[in-house]
């Protein structure tokens, strides 16, 4: 019995343990940002232009607008969760070369940003960026595309905003339905102070919307990305990837083919 006693109380205390480091810790495990030098020279093989654009609370968010001398609009662009501009000019670039003008940022704390992250200020950030994009353009000629934790950003936008097109690449539904497929026997409600409810916003989105999502994604669930798309109004898509994963679709014949047709 005192055997007995004494494997609880562990399995008590490890489990308290866990609960404890996810709560104070989990900025750690949704944000992975690299840092740059605020002195680093970005080199991007499309024309572009670095910017900044300072917060009402005083963060100096940076940003990369590609522009081309003539082009179909443009795309407001929200990257994933890991990285920095250095590497996410280059995937935006895919865009570039389909003629569309590009404007992406870096998130607080990411490459030469700087700031508090929270949900709020990420979400008022992606405002200030849009706002930027409607000084060069008009709305019916603005899509904005979301990539994983980017398209919970993109969605919250898309919700306040009235763009041509809400594009997002391996949306989650919201944060807590990623978490418990990682950690199914926590209170995940009661730690998570992020919440990312794309499943909410989303109701509030009008423009049409098209959802990429691999079959065979290992950190979004497919089911997450296509009960996102339930909770969306018409018009909308959901676009499956066939052995997809979370990072490779670009690499899938049906998504080159099938996204030159959405942005059109």
């Amino acid at each position: 019995m005192r055997k007995f006693k004494r494997v609880i109380s562990i399995l008590i205390f490890g489990y308290l343990l866990i609960s404890t480091m996810l709560y104070f810790l989990q900025e750690k495990f949704i944000f992975l940002p690299s840092k740059l030098n605020q002195e680093h020279v970005y080199q991007f093989s499309e024309p572009f232009k670095e910017f900044f654009i300072t917060a009402g609370n005083g963060a100096r968010l940076n940003g990369i607008h590609f522009k081309r001398e003539t082009s179909k609009g443009v795309i407001v662009y929200f990257h994933g969760n890991a990285g920095d501009l250095s590497r996410w000019g280059q995937i935006a670039t895919f865009f570039v070369k389909k003629e569309y003008d590009v404007i992406i940022m870096d998130y607080r704390t990411y490459g030469k940003s700087n700031g508090t992250l929270s949900e709020q200020n990420l979400f008022n950030d992606a405002q200030l960026f849009y706002n930027y994009a409607l000084k060069n353009y008009s709305e019916e000629d603005i899509i904005i595309y979301g990539r994983s934790l980017g398209a919970a950003i993109a969605t919250q936008l898309a919700s306040k905003t009235t763009p041509s097109k809400l594009v997002l690449e391996t949306p989650f539904y919201n944060l807590y339905d990623v978490a418990k497929y990682r950690f199914p026997f926590l209170p995940l409600k009661l730690l998570l102070k992020y919440k990312f409810e794309s499943n909410q916003y989303i109701k509030s989105v009008h423009c049409p919307v098209f959802i990429f999502h691999g079959t065979e994604d290992g950190v979004v669930p497919f089911n997450s990305g296509k009960n996102l798309y339930q909770s969306a109004n018409d018009p909308k898509e959901f676009i499956a990837i066939e052995g997809g994963g979370h990072n490779d679709l670009i690499e899938f014949e049906d998504y080159t083919s099938i996204i030159d047709s959405v942005l059109k």
